[in-house]
């Protein structure tokens, strides 16, 4: 008798392991994931990574109850193809709605708009192919003070182009509210502060939230591919 129940509680013991660890499988296989490929203004040049907006992010959907993971893949001084050679690296995971800030340091740099348009579209192209259901968000960028002539129209124009070809959600001016202002920006006057990236975070997330709600309702993932290292993790379940 004694030797059956022994045997009947290391059987229920192992029922129950199973059962727990296919709660935390569902529990895992629900998690949503936001890619953010970015330069300073995305990594929070200058604060610690959890004042930068995606981090910020992560508190927003956290409060509306909604479950995703966000990398902030982003990189100081990052340029488009800088973003593209570091892409691959985080292909590694499904993505679910994938966030590209990219392309400033490029016009700072004098790069052609054809060129920076077409590294962008590559870096669309390729995150569409490893995750074909993903949803983009682009964030929209200006060149700051100077004055209007073809190149500074074309590049300020590309963003929403590239949003429309791909049929995807645009942040139209990321620096909506904070370009320009001191008490927002670090003395740099190009780098937003704490305060700054607060707006930022608002900005991008009048477009993303209907955008999460979305896919957090949506039943079907992508294929996971191979587990990749990530940086700058943080989750809002």
């Amino acid at each position: 008798m004694v030797k059956r129940v022994k045997q009947w509680r290391s059987a229920a013991l192992c029922v129950a392991i199973l059962s727990f660890s296919g709660v935390q499988s569902a529990s895992a296989a629900q998690i949503k994931r936001i890619l953010v490929l970015g330069d300073s203004l995305s990594e929070g040049f200058g604060l610690k990574p959890s004042e930068a907006y995606p981090m910020l992010l992560t508190k927003k959907l956290r409060a509306a109850g909604l479950n995703f993971e966000v990398t902030n893949a982003s990189q100081n001084g990052g340029t488009t193809a800088g973003g593209l050679e570091r892409l691959p690296a985080h292909l590694k995971r499904r993505v679910d709605i994938f966030i590209l800030e990219l392309g400033i340091n490029d016009a700072f740099r004098g790069v052609a708009v054809d060129e920076i348009r077409n590294n962008l579209q590559q870096i669309i192209d390729k995150v569409k192919a490893r995750n074909p259901e993903v949803r983009v968000v682009i964030a929209g960028m200006q060149v700051p003070n100077y004055a209007v002539d073809d190149y500074v129209s074309a590049f300020g124009k590309m963003f929403a182009d590239l949003a429309g070809k791909n049929g995807a959600a645009l942040v139209p001016y990321l620096l909506d509210g904070v370009a320009g202002d001191p008490s927002l920006n670090l003395p740099d006057g190009i780098h937003p502060n704490a305060a700054g990236q607060k707006i930022l975070a608002e900005n991008v997330w009048r477009v993303l939230e209907p955008i999460a709600r979305e896919v957090s309702q949506s039943k079907g993932d992508s294929p996971e591919p191979p587990t990749g290292r990530l940086t700058q993790k943080a989750f809002a379940s």
